[in-house]
């Protein structure tokens, strides 16, 4: 199992971090040959033309992106997405408040380790792929055919988190965490085209079928270890929003605590982790920090109608709160296509269930250390789990509700999302 290190003293961080900077601006360093943008693995086939089914796989610590083939479960490529590493910290190391926020990204979000990739997604022709790169706090558009970046655009405040694309690929959605806010992005240009208000540290977003609303949800200070629920009220102003795709709008607004507590379930979370939605658009499956399970809210009766009880490991049971990763329970949920089955990561009791939508019976499928995220696969037939602590991706048949095959990826995978890359690219 890969360890991870805890935070260290403020001034230890800061002294890393000038020791980091001395190195990357060395001669020697910048002498050093860069890391190929797309390194094709040996052997694979590819398809003579056309568009090929690939998943991406974000390997947020790594700062590259994994291409996987969804047939054969062999990597394609992998993908620098930090080709301007050097630029960017030099930038940092000479701005203190940019530094500031960058040892804390470092230290109190990834674990001791720098965020480089949170989310990607690729555009329609097949030809870029954009990422959202928390640590230097910017999405880019990355070339594939050059591994050059196209266009770079900073968010407001320091950090960037989960993105969305509309479904013509048009336009990014990207959480501003620090700024409280979700910004769009021109995918041709690069350019803010607009922008809404979010609550405290906004966090996922997921565009609608026809494109037209936009689902987002902020998750509050995860960061604190002010966890027991008698100190909710400290995590933050905490929402789950609905908005109008077009005209930016927040059509509806909610606090899923108040929701929640209407049920009878007063001391849970107000923090709406990953969501998945009903083929119909009118359920929503939602995670909530702290809970093992997840929570079904029909949003036409805007109210939560049933709540699932997922397992949680002897190892968990022994921990206190504050030692739960970022407050997350469970982090990653995925429906299958046929709207039947859910796909749920059980983050810190290490597993991914599947799960009937009908009778919330499940199946566990232990998978290692910190399963961190699911995603469903375009036939509707699988269910990709990112195992973060494993450096590796499980893919696990909804029908079977079995693990079929493990794909090992780049150091510490989080967001895989299903894509379609030019045929070409893949000689």
């Amino acid at each position: 199992m890969k360890r991870t290190h805890e935070a260290a003293p403020a001034r230890v961080a800061l002294l890393s971090a000038l020791v980091t900077a001395f190195l990357v601006f060395s001669p020697e360093a910048r002498a050093a040959p860069p890391l190929a943008a797309v390194t094709p693995a040996a052997g694979v086939a590819t398809a003579s033309s056309g568009m090929r089914d690939v998943l991406l796989v974000g390997n947020n610590w790594d700062g590259t992106v994994d291409v996987i083939d969804v047939r054969t479960y062999q990597r394609l490529s992998r993908i620098n997405v930090i080709p301007d590493k050097s630029e960017r910290m030099l930038e940092i190391t000479l701005d203190p408040i940019r530094l500031t926020y960058f040892l804390f990204i470092r230290e109190q979000v990834g674990e001791g380790h720098d965020q480089f990739v949170d989310d990607v997604f690729a555009s329609n022709d097949g030809q870029v792929i954009y990422v959202s790169r928390p640590s230097f706090a910017d999405v880019v558009a990355i070339n594939l055919s050059t591994g050059r970046i196209r266009w770079r655009t900073r968010v407001e405040g320091n950090r960037a988190d989960h993105m969305a694309i509309s479904p013509d690929g048009t336009r990014l959605t990207v959480s501003a965490s620090t700024a409280n806010r979700a910004h769009i992005i021109d995918t041709a240009t690069g350019s803010i085209v607009g922008s809404f208000p979010s609550g405290d540290n906004p966090h996922e977003n997921n565009y609608s079928r026809d494109g037209s609303k936009i689902f987002h949800a902020s998750i509050g200070t995860v960061y604190t270890a002010l966890d027991t629920p008698e100190l909710d009220g400290t995590k933050g102003e905490r929402y789950f929003q609905i908005v109008d795709a077009r005209t930016l709008q927040v059509l509806k607004r909610l606090n899923m605590r108040q929701k929640l507590a209407e049920l009878g379930m007063p001391e849970m979370s107000a923090a709406v982790r990953p969501m998945a939605l009903s083929p119909d658009e009118r359920f929503l499956y939602f995670q909530v920090s702290f809970f093992h399970g997840f929570v079904e809210y029909d949003l036409e009766a805007d109210r939560v109608t049933r709540i699932a009880h997922l397992p949680v490991s002897p190892e968990t049971q022994a921990l206190r709160r504050d030692q739960y990763l970022l407050d997350s329970a469970h982090h990653g949920i995925a429906m299958s296509g046929d709207g039947t089955k859910l796909c749920v990561a059980g983050t810190m009791s290490n597993y991914a269930a599947i799960v009937s939508r009908e009778t919330f019976r499940y199946r566990i499928n232990p998978l290692g250390a910190r399963t961190y995220w699911a995603t469903t696969s375009v036939d509707g037939r699988f269910c990709f789990v990112s195992v973060a602590g494993d450096d590796t991706v499980s893919v696990i048949s909804y029908a079977t509700e079995q693990e079929v095959a493990r794909i090992p990826v780049g150091d510490h995978p989080q967001r895989a999302r299903t894509a379609k890359l030019a045929a070409s690219l893949f000689p």
